[in-house]
């Protein structure tokens, strides 16, 4: 469903993606952690073009990334994106905002596009808080609008880069669970975090990177139970001992 190869990504003289190759299959759940700065986040903004990269192939569903114009808008509706701000429209209600993208990209009927708003919001357990404006929910239930909305485009493929990191702790879970029952109806997710149980709990594959390459790309159990390397040893002794 999604596939790097030869990728490679520079900011100036920082070279931030080293020769990423990395396939992950419909229905997969795969999970990106490592060390701030290792690359993670750019990697997750590529699948879209929200980072250009600088060579290699970058695929969706068998489709090469276009470079710009309707192709890029076409493929960028076939990826449905939650990041670490919940960016929703503030003067629009929470149904408005999920409404948004079918209305005005697919074309979907208001009403239509309001009845799959409603089943969504109650999917991701905030449908008594559609008629609300984002300022008026907890951080915690933005995300899950952000996570609604991003699912009322129907995408083949969603990521989520950080999706918890702003959130106070006790909002934390409620985001993970909806994220978990994706995961359990065979969604494609690609997923930066560095939420371990998570990890453990609903990745098929975890995806470590360090300093801009994948170090590792081995299952949960054997991620946290024996890494490979150095590099995830020293990680995970810092993160699990605290």
């Amino acid at each position: 469903m999604i596939k790097f190869a030869g990728v490679d990504k520079h900011f100036g003289d920082l070279h931030v993606l080293k020769d990423i190759n990395l396939e992950i299959p419909s229905g997969q759940v795969v999970v990106v952690i490592g060390p701030s700065g290792s690359g993670k986040s750019t990697l997750c903004r590529t699948v879209n073009r929200l980072e250009p990269i600088d060579s290699g192939l970058i695929e969706v569903d068998g489709n090469r990334l276009p470079e710009e114009g309707k192709a890029l808008a076409a493929l960028r509706s076939e990826v449905g994106m939650v990041f670490q701000s919940f960016n929703l429209f503030a003067h629009k209600t929470i149904v408005e905002n999920v409404t948004l993208g079918p209305v005005k990209v697919r074309k979907t009927a208001a009403e239509p596009a309001r009845k799959t708003a409603m089943e969504l919001l109650d999917r991701v357990g905030i449908a008594n808080q559609a008629e609300k404006y984002p300022a008026q929910l907890s951080g915690g239930q933005q995300q899950r609008a952000a996570i609604a909305r991003a699912l009322a485009m129907r995408p083949k493929v969603m990521m989520f880069d950080e999706p918890t990191s702003a959130l106070d702790p006790e909002m934390v879970n409620e985001v993970l669970d909806v994220m978990t029952g994706l995961a359990e109806d065979g969604m494609t997710m690609l997923v930066v975090t560095h939420e371990m149980g998570f990890a453990r709990k609903a990745a098929h594959r975890v995806v470590f990177m360090a300093d801009g390459e994948i170090v590792e790309d081995t299952s949960p159990e054997e991620f946290f139970t024996a890494p490979s390397s150095d590099r995830a040893k020293d990680f995970l002794g810092k993160i699990l001992h605290h």
